[in-house]
């Protein structure tokens, strides 16, 4: 059995046992990497770019040399490939958690619970939910499905086609670093530059892979599409923007505006200004597009690596 198919019967199951499954509550391989990142922080940081470089390098390097041991170690057994496969693929995607955390909050909202969601909104994203009213609340939602769409499940899968477990691995050792350190707090501003640079890099592809899959799989291609290209760029994010940008074209509504992250206020520029505000239903919408394009990523990038052995052979 090829390459080509060991990812794409792998990554199929992977994907369905995350639908099935979700993460595990316990000894999550991913919470696992977040402690052993942590332990190297600690050894080795300064308010500098090559210590922070430096962790960087050993983190992923470590995450993506031991996915490339365990392949190499099945590569003889096709079934052993595929399990490895399904097995990493599940371990780095998080639509089913990301599902359920909005789907929660959508609950609360449209039960009048304002105070609930505020509590449950941490589990999704950073904001500062006793900012936000009820619509600022299902705005955070829908802005959160968009971009993690793409980092918890298309970005993955597009560097799983590419380079197979280890790319899977090395995507999500990547995107949890950027969680860890990439933000522009006083600690990490200098610390976490390098892999934040990087999670922009790795994040590029599936970004625009999730942004054109938005506007194929949603209710308004020409407003995804439109929204896009005249809004992503102002977003501060080179791949949020494109994301975001898209979802709230497909999905006919208005993302952006001000936001507070831990006690920091942020004007972000309207995307797709000619929608309508969020209102809570709108969070069950973006679930179903999120899943859609989930599904329509795995096609994309299984049939693009049949097709790459088709031209090749």
């Amino acid at each position: 059995m090829g390459a080509d198919r060991v990812f794409a019967y792998g990554a199929a199951a992977g994907l369905l046992g995350d639908l099935l499954l979700g993460d595990p509550r316990r000894g999550h391989p991913v919470a696992a990497f977040g402690r052993a990142a942590g332990a190297v922080e600690r050894a080795l940081w300064r308010d500098h770019r090559g210590r922070g470089a430096l962790h960087t390098a050993v983190c992923v390097g470590g995450a993506v040399s031991s996915a490339a041991l365990a392949a190499s170690a099945v590569r003889s057994s096709p079934a052993a490939s595929v399990a490895l496969t399904a097995a990493a693929t599940w371990a780095v995607v998080g639509g089913t958690s990301l599902a359920r955390e909005a789907r929660e909050i959508g609950r609360a909202l449209e039960a009048g619970d304002v105070d609930g969601a505020r509590e449950r909104l941490p589990h999704l994203c950073g904001r500062d939910p006793q900012a936000l009213d009820a619509d600022g609340i299902a705005r955070a939602v829908v802005e959160s499905v968009a971009e993690n769409t793409s980092d918890a499940v298309v970005g993955a899968l597009v560097w799983g086609a590419a380079a197979g477990v280890p790319g899977l691995v090395g995507f999500r050792a990547v995107n949890t670093l950027d969680a860890m350190v990439g933000h522009k707090s006083p600690r990490y501003r200098r610390y976490g530059w390098a892999s934040a640079r990087l999670d922009d890099l790795a994040g590029w592809p599936g970004a625009r892979l999730t942004a054109a899959l938005a506007a194929v799989a949603g209710d308004d291609p020409r407003g995804a599409v439109r929204a896009w290209r005249a809004d992503a760029g102002k977003h501060p994010s080179p791949n949020a923007g494109p994301v975001e940008a898209a979802f709230a074209g497909a999905l006919g509504v208005r993302l952006g505006g001000t936001l507070s992250y831990a006690g920091r206020v942020e004007h972000r520029p309207v995307l797709n200004g000619a929608g309508r505000a969020v209102r809570p239903e709108d969070i069950e919408r973006a679930v179903r597009l999120s899943r859609r394009v989930g599904w329509l990523a795995l096609g994309v990038c299984a049939g693009a690596r049949l097709l790459k052995r088709g031209r090749t052979s």
